[in-house]
């Protein structure tokens, strides 16, 4: 069988090659996208800095914060978030627990915390506190304001303290979520386990 080389089309299509290109731009673009998509709304890497939520989360622990949980479902007590502190120089993230929801008040009396007049029966078997520090005095939270502490409550700083105070709603950045260099699931760290079953985190 003879064949006919001069029926072979080795012509360069120069349509073919562009879309080609028009091809790939476009799935670059779309990868760049996705990635930029997921950081501003999805997740974000954090480092841990300083031991105010010991032994939930530990100096230097990676965190990976779930910026998207708190566009579908409400921020609830006992929720360990990510806050963004403003600082007099710059902007920085800080780690704490949900105690105090919109519209609650709150004190500390004898190391307990106290909600709308009763005390708290807590999700975990934290150490009494020993400075009630703003909290002394009862506070009143506003629709967007949440009250946060730490879970190393003797040595770290909170809404308790000036310095912070109450938590806005838009400076919560999002839940954090896994800790990764030693991966578990944050919310299911129990660094205080309680004497009993109770697991619940209600008012008494």
């Amino acid at each position: 069988m003879r064949y006919n080389y001069d029926l072979d089309d080795t012509s360069v299509n120069p349509r073919k090659i562009i879309t080609g290109i028009l091809i790939t731009l476009i799935e670059i673009v779309i990868v760049v996208l996705v990635a930029f998509l997921i950081v501003r709304y999805g997740l974000e890497r954090m480092t841990m800095s300083g031991n105010g939520m010991e032994p939930t989360v530990k100096d230097d622990d990676s965190i990976l914060i779930n910026k998207m949980s708190y566009k579908l479902h409400s921020v609830k007590r006992n929720d360990v978030v990510v806050l963004r502190q403003n600082g007099s120089e710059h902007n920085y993230y800080v780690v704490q627990r949900v105690i105090g929801l919109p519209g609650e008040k709150v004190k500390i009396t004898n190391g307990e915390v106290y909600i709308d007049g009763k005390v708290l029966d807590e999700k975990y078997d934290f150490p009494l506190m020993k400075n009630g520090g703003l909290a002394l005095d009862e506070i009143t939270l506003d629709d967007d304001e949440y009250f946060v502490l730490g879970d190393n409550r003797n040595d770290c700083e909170d809404s308790r303290n000036a310095s912070m105070g109450n938590v806005l709603k838009g400076d919560i950045v999002g839940k954090a979520w896994i800790r990764t260099n030693s991966f578990a699931f944050i919310n299911q760290i129990d660094g205080f386990k309680k004497s009993d079953s109770s697991s619940s985190s209600e008012v008494k």
